[in-house]
């Protein structure tokens, strides 16, 4: 209970900090518990503190501990866990309490105790973040399923990173969405850290790859490839690595929320399946620090921060190619929504490939052209 006051808000002000733009459930439920998704370093723990106005909790009935506390080592286990519940139970014996474990991952046999606590329904609910590595994996599914609600966290967009200061699109495509780098003269050096970081915590460990240096040189690719098709064959050629590494290493990648996997547009699962996947990052201020090409990138950069928008708005992406290129195609219901990213404005080959996608899907929406100029008012 020390540790927990130490993180929790029972006799201290909740900081300040900006609104994220997420969908949350209306109210928190005593059957269900609310997981927070996204990549390490996107605000989570900030998001934790601000969903207590969110839903109208009293901060001294919410009880907030970081599982990657280092005076916890030696007692991650769901014996803690419990005895944290117990103890804060007597603390406040009247009232709802509210538990945002942060980290938990770490924890050994927190999933079967989390189900346990939601299939007994009591005064208690339950708020957990950890490394996406392990919460997108298969033992949290299967102990959960049926029993959580997801929320997915990404770095700022535009509009957050704004509300620090007059923000123009190209600086924020120069400098990325994740919030400390944003505030910090050395931001580039950060960024370059979380990069490693992500690969050393929550990838590297998950393949079972002896060194994060070959991780880290595929996802640098990946990075270098977005927005283009990605032949796995060419990264192993390069690598020296086996093709069937090269593809585990970008899938727990995906999971760690480092980068995202944008396939092939269509009804046919044979066809999807027979075309590469283009690969996008999670932030485009991360992919710059990460890849090897100098000079300014802005229409990949663009792309690249479109991607993000759709993936919020839509959730999964895909592209299409003919003998041209439709940059993204999303779904809303039935409805088919063709997307070009364009730094300056349509062009020919914009056109041409357009007028290719609709002879093979001619109920298809009228196309959205994102350019520098339109970006903000569409993803406003």
């Amino acid at each position: 209970m020390r540790i927990a006051e130490d993180w929790s808000f029972w006799s201290r002000k909740v900081p300040a900090s900006i609104p994220r733009n997420v969908q949350l459930p209306s109210v928190l439920s005593p059957s269900l518990g609310l997981v927070i998704q996204g990549v390490r370093r996107c605000g989570k723990s900030t998001l934790l503190q601000q969903l207590m106005a969110a839903f109208e909790v009293d901060p001294r009935q919410c009880v907030f501990i970081n599982f990657e506390d280092p005076r916890l080592l030696g007692h991650l286990s769901f014996e803690t866990l419990q005895r944290l519940a117990d103890a804060f139970a007597q603390r406040r014996p009247e009232g709802e309490l509210v538990f945002f474990l942060d980290e938990i991952q770490v924890v050994r046999g927190w999933e079967k105790w989390l189900r346990a606590q939601l299939e007994r329904p009591s005064r208690n609910r339950f708020v957990v973040t950890g490394s996406n590595a392990s919460l997108l994996a298969g033992e949290f599914s299967s102990a959960l399923t049926g029993r959580h609600l997801t929320v997915e966290l990404f770095p700022f967009d535009l509009r957050e990173a704004q509300t620090r200061g007059r923000m123009s699109l190209e600086s924020f495509l120069e400098r990325g969405g994740f919030p400390e780098p944003l505030t910090r003269k050395d931001g580039d050096a950060l960024l370059r850290q979380y990069f490693i970081d992500i690969v050393e915590r929550d990838v590297r460990e998950r393949v079972g790859a002896r060194s994060g240096m070959s991780v880290r040189r595929v996802v640098q690719m990946a990075f270098e490839a977005a927005g283009s098709e990605l032949s796995l064959r060419r990264i192993s050629g390069a690598t020296g690595l086996a093709v069937e590494t090269v593809a585990g290493y970008l899938e727990g990648a995906k999971d760690a929320y480092l980068l995202f996997e944008v396939p092939f547009f269509a009804f046919s699962e044979r066809k999807r399946a027979a075309r590469n996947n283009k690969y996008y990052p999670i932030d485009p201020g991360l992919r710059r620090v990460v890849v090897t090409r100098t000079g300014q990138d802005r229409g990949k950069g663009l792309e690249c921060a479109t991607h993000l928008q759709l993936r919020r708005r839509y959730g999964d992406v895909s592209y299409w190619r003919g003998k041209g290129e439709v940059d993204f195609v999303v779904r809303d219901g039935p409805r088919i929504l063709p997307v070009q990213v364009t730094w300056s404005g349509p062009a020919a080959r914009h056109h041409t490939a357009l007028e290719e996608f609709y002879e093979s899907f001619p109920t298809a929406e009228e196309c959205l052209f994102v350019t520098a100029d339109s970006f903000a008012d569409i993803f406003g």
